[in-house]
């Protein structure tokens, strides 16, 4: 099966089973291999893309889903010139530790501030629930989101 969409800003087109699971797609057919596999039923977070705009976990979703949408990976998250606000507090606040889920960890806060310019403590968790980190970085995770708010609002 063909399928078209636009993948961090570019125009794609793969053909694989209709079934397969973006996840798969992005990381075997497509070769970016940031966002990934950590549970296979959409439980854990590992996986999370942007498809539309809304943070989504890319193992269960078929890429017969993907046809003529937009996918965001880690990968497209900066652009050329700078890194998204979530992913320089990141760095600022030394969040990750072994770093295998951060890249899940940063779609989702990213989707969270892009569409909650100033989450609540009780919000940043609610939208975090469904990425979970082995290592337990979870006061880091939040106290890089309220960073990242606040470099968001200095940039405007």
């Amino acid at each position: 099966m063909q399928i078209e969409f636009k993948l961090n800003g570019q125009n794609t087109a793969v053909s694989v089973e209709g079934s397969t699971p973006l996840l798969w797609v992005i990381r075997d057919t497509l070769g970016l291999t940031g966002t990934k596999y950590g549970c296979g039923m959409a439980q854990c977070g590992c996986c999370t893309v942007h498809f539309n705009g809304v943070a989504t976990k890319s193992c269960v979703l078929p890429i017969s889903e993907v046809q003529g949408k937009e996918v965001t990976t880690i990968e497209g998250l900066s652009n050329e010139e700078k890194l998204h606000p979530v992913q320089d507090a990141w760095i600022e606040k030394d969040v990750a530790q072994c770093g295998y889920c951060q890249a899940g960890q940063i779609m989702s806060a990213s989707h969270l501030i892009d569409t909650n310019p100033s989450p609540s403590d009780e919000e940043i968790e609610q939208a975090m629930m469904g990425n979970i980190c082995r290592c337990g970085t979870y006061n880091r995770i939040k106290e890089a989101i309220n960073y990242a708010v606040e470099i968001k609002k200095n940039q405007k």
